[in-house]
């Protein structure tokens, strides 16, 4: 019988435990997918310890992202096939070795992209085409600023940065960090936490204000990075790894900038096709060989733990993830 991570209430890593599951047989519009590599990220965890914006039902399997093999087709699905190669995402039910899902959410892996990579794929790089394309309407020549670089979401907006024209500017915290971004394009690279970094960031944008600020760190960052953007900039809120903060409403009025929230399950439940397009869009730049997610460790299925942790940590270099059979 497959396994799963669960538990029946939500705690830390090591309140779980890999126990039996089967998730049964898909129903109308279903399909069955035996699961063989999952992205493990910050949200993952802090979902799993029942400190997420949004409490799951119990009991709880983690994991949002997945790539697989489809086992079995249900009632009414059309375009697939057993032993498909899949990828997509989910709230829950992902750190198992089988899983149901929406067929109308579920999309075929781009060729020449691994299972790994692809488990990590969807999330990361629809937030940063969304953010970037639809938040802040990006164009050719504006400058980004990337924090949390190396992060999963930071990662794949310096790569969509770069596809879309802009100069990107990523701040990492580390000489290994650093040279993820490096490796993913990126046009300058600032020191996060360095008592000067406001300067870098001014010398790497040539002495000019920044036009977008892409940050999934909140904390104190928030409140200095606002502080580099310039008249009409726009500051795309992805997320808090760093905590969440408090901006002064002062900052928007005198730097003429807006702060902008940056959410895939709203757009989502909002915009349904817009976001359907997008998802097909990245999928497709994917198979032209224009993004590659940066994969920092794999783990098996029974190291969830380990997986968590540094994943949670944020010291990883690219994203973590487990994989129940490699390719």
């Amino acid at each position: 019988m497959p396994r799963a991570v669960i538990a029946e209430a939500f705690g830390p890593p090591d309140t779980y435990a890999v126990r039996e599951y089967d998730p049964g047989q898909p129903g109308e519009g279903q399909l069955r997918v035996a699961i063989k590599a999952a992205g493990v990220s910050f949200v993952d965890v802090l979902t799993a310890r029942g400190e997420y914006q949004f409490k799951p039902p119990l009991p709880y399997i983690p994991g949002s992202e997945y790539a697989g093999a489809v086992e079995a087709v249900g009632p009414g699905v059309t375009g697939f096939a057993p032993g498909d190669r899949v990828f997509g995402s989910g709230l829950g039910g992902i750190f198992a070795e089988a899983a149901l899902f929406n067929a109308a959410n579920v999309s075929k892996i781009p060729a020449g992209m691994e299972f790994a990579e692809a488990a990590v794929f969807p999330v990361n790089y629809q937030t940063a085409w969304h953010a970037l394309v639809d938040r802040a309407a990006a164009k050719p020549g504006e400058s980004l600023l990337v924090l949390g670089a190396a992060g999963g979401t930071g990662y794949a907006a310096v790569e969509v940065g770069k596809y879309l024209g802009l100069h990107v500017i990523a701040s990492a915290s580390s000489p290994e960090k650093q040279a993820a971004a490096k490796a993913g394009g990126a046009d300058a690279v600032v020191t996060t936490g360095a008592a000067d970094w406001r300067d870098q960031v001014k010398a790497a944008n040539g002495g000019k204000d920044v036009d977008i600020v892409f940050d999934p760190v909140g904390g104190e960052a928030t409140d200095l990075a606002f502080r580099t953007l310039g008249y009409g900039g726009r500051h795309l809120v992805i997320g808090f790894t760093g905590g969440l903060t408090a901006l002064k409403t002062n900052l928007p009025l005198l730097k003429c900038a807006s702060l902008v929230g940056v959410q895939m399950r709203g757009h989502a439940l909002n915009r349904p096709e817009e976001a359907a397009a997008n998802r097909v869009k990245v999928m497709q730049l994917a198979a032209e060989g224009h993004f590659h997610p940066a994969i920092a460790a794999k783990f098996a299925l029974e190291d969830y733990v380990a997986a968590m942790e540094l994943a949670f940590s944020g010291k990883a270099a690219g994203r973590v993830v487990l994989e129940m059979e490699t390719d």
